[in-house]
């Protein structure tokens, strides 16, 4: 399942989706908006992307992870938008049949996700300033 949305991600029921009886292991990563980015304080994020393009990267994320792991099921869904802190930006489930291949598939997802999906992310900071932050342009 990939998936673009401006409501609340239900990560109870993304993992849930990707649980099989085939994998005996399913790994979440919850992407969360901070208080705290290089020492300065965020008191909101906005998310803007281009939906089809971020979709069918995506998609080829997804495709390139099954090729290298035995990947069962897959979830990635980020959340576009004004987003408060500790609002839920990205979510990434993945199972596999065993814990490894289930971190190093989500690991590969989220890392190549926030360098080549066209989402972009802009700062509000506390002090009223604003700053665009575009694919790749962040510390993992």
């Amino acid at each position: 399942m990939i998936e673009l949305t401006h409501q609340p991600i239900d990560y109870h029921a993304l993992t849930e989706a990707v649980r099989s009886p085939q994998s005996g292991a399913v790994v979440l990563f919850l992407g969360t908006v901070r208080e705290l980015t290089a020492g300065r304080q965020t008191v909101a994020l906005d998310y803007e992307g281009y939906p089809a393009m971020a979709e069918a990267k995506l998609k080829e994320l997804e495709t390139a992870a099954r090729a290298r792991w035995p990947v069962d099921r897959v979830a990635i869904v980020h959340r576009l938008g004004h987003l408060k802190l500790g609002d839920i930006s990205v979510a990434v489930a993945v199972s596999c049949p065993h814990r490894k291949q289930a971190f190093e598939a989500g690991q590969f997802l989220i890392d190549e996700l926030k360098v080549t999906v066209p989402i972009w992310k802009k700062e509000n900071w506390s002090d009223g300033s604003t700053e665009w932050v575009h694919p790749g342009g962040e510390t993992k």
